[in-house]
């Protein structure tokens, strides 16, 4: 009986290992968002995350107004990123990211995080 339980915890462990890994780590989807950069902040309560809003817009008037659009919410893990981002604010960008299965609450309240960002011509 000894010998079962010790084996019953091991294969416990290894999925629950696989599962958080896959859950949090795993990077499930990657490419590139291209929008205004609406929005832009560092906020939370116990654990400070930086987040955006872009608004991605499918149709462009002659006047750079998004006429048909929806909003992208991400996060943003690294600094240097964020103070790239942070001076980009009401500007045509383009952002690279990594959505993940789930998120972590000290990494940033969305799947979505951001890892690189450029100015769009």
């Amino acid at each position: 009986m000894k010998k079962f339980v010790i084996w019953a915890l091991i294969i416990l462990f290894v999925f629950l290992g696989g599962y958080l890994y896959w859950k949090f780590s795993y990077t499930y989807s990657e490419g590139y968002r291209s929008g205004l950069l609406q929005k832009f902040s560092y906020k939370g309560t116990l654990f400070k995350t930086y987040e955006g809003e872009m608004i991605l817009s499918s149709v462009e008037s002659n006047r750079n107004i998004a006429l048909a659009s929806e909003k992208f919410l991400f996060s943003v893990p690294d600094k240097e990123v964020a103070s790239s981002l942070e001076k980009l604010e009401g500007s045509m960008i383009v952002v690279h990211y990594r959505e993940k299965n789930g998120s972590l609450f000290w990494r940033g309240e969305t799947k979505y995080l951001v890892d690189s960002v450029m100015v769009r011509k």
